[in-house]
């Protein structure tokens, strides 16, 4: 099998990375962790990315940690340096959610456990109507990682321990009811309507975008309105001051549509 678990191809500011285990659903490794990671810390910083979607190959999105490969796995080293050893590998979570950039998951098919948790780690969540999407935690004796926790609660309140503790399946409707997903669409328009959504946030004003994503994020940590008010604030500001805060203003003036340059 080629080691090549993460594809990657950037097409008009929108880096498009796609999970290639397809005969696995996609399953992570520690390779394709790896690769992940490393990938979204440089889309973090890269000016020529303007927008990230996570997809995965094939029938599936990911069906969360490879079973097998667990228990096949060297258990040497103490539970803190294993510990240490995992919660690295979750980075790719907070990228997906904090980098000052659009993510959006595109996701048909199995989106369960550390699946899951990247899926709704990215600020979009476009799926198919052939989801199946599950905790699955539980059912394989664990806790939960890549940040399902805090995402469950933050999308489904109460109805987060029911979610995590009886791990139920959903289907797209169903989903899409619960507030897990963004939007529903036919299997074979999902590139294409999650492509005409990266597109659009592409386009936008993407100093503007990741200062909006930081005031939202404050916000879901905790922060008093009156930190949430200092910080819009201050971030308002700094957006004033951009060139494209100044190209829009005059777009409005001129009854046109604004061309922004990130700048």
């Amino acid at each position: 099998m080629s080691d090549q678990q993460l594809l990657e191809r950037l097409e008009q500011g929108v880096l498009w990375l796609t999970m290639n285990r397809p005969d696995r659903l996609n399953a992570l490794t520690p390779s394709m962790i790896a690769q992940l990671r490393g990938a979204l810390e440089k889309a973090a910083v890269d000016a020529a990315v303007r927008v990230v979607v996570l997809g995965g190959a094939g029938r599936g999105f990911c069906a969360g940690g490879d079973v097998q490969a667990m228990a096949e796995a060297d258990s040497q080293g103490t539970l803190e340096e294993r510990a240490a050893q995992l919660r690295l590998s979750t980075e790719s979570s907070l990228l997906l959610h904090e980098m000052p950039k659009p993510t959006i998951a595109m996701a048909r098919g199995a989106v369960a456990g550390a699946g899951l948790s990247l899926a709704l780690a990215c600020d979009f969540l476009i799926v198919s109507k052939t989801l199946k999407m599950t905790s699955a935690f539980v059912n394989v004796g664990l806790s939960g990682d890549f940040g399902s926790t805090y995402f469950l609660t933050h999308r489904l309140g109460h109805r987060a321990r029911e979610f995590a503790l009886l791990s139920p399946r959903l289907d797209a409707v169903e989903a899409e009811r619960m507030g897990l997903v963004n939007r529903v669409v036919e299997d074979q328009d999902l590139e294409a309507a999650t492509a005409d959504i990266a597109a659009r946030l592409a386009a936008g004003p993407g100093i503007t975008q990741g200062h909006i994503k930081a005031n939202l994020n404050a916000a879901e940590q905790g922060a008093t309105l009156a930190q949430v008010l200092d910080q819009e604030s201050l971030r308002h500001i700094r957006c004033a001051y951009t060139e494209d805060h100044n190209e829009a203003a005059k777009a409005f003036v001129e009854k046109r549509p604004p061309v922004f340059q990130n700048r």
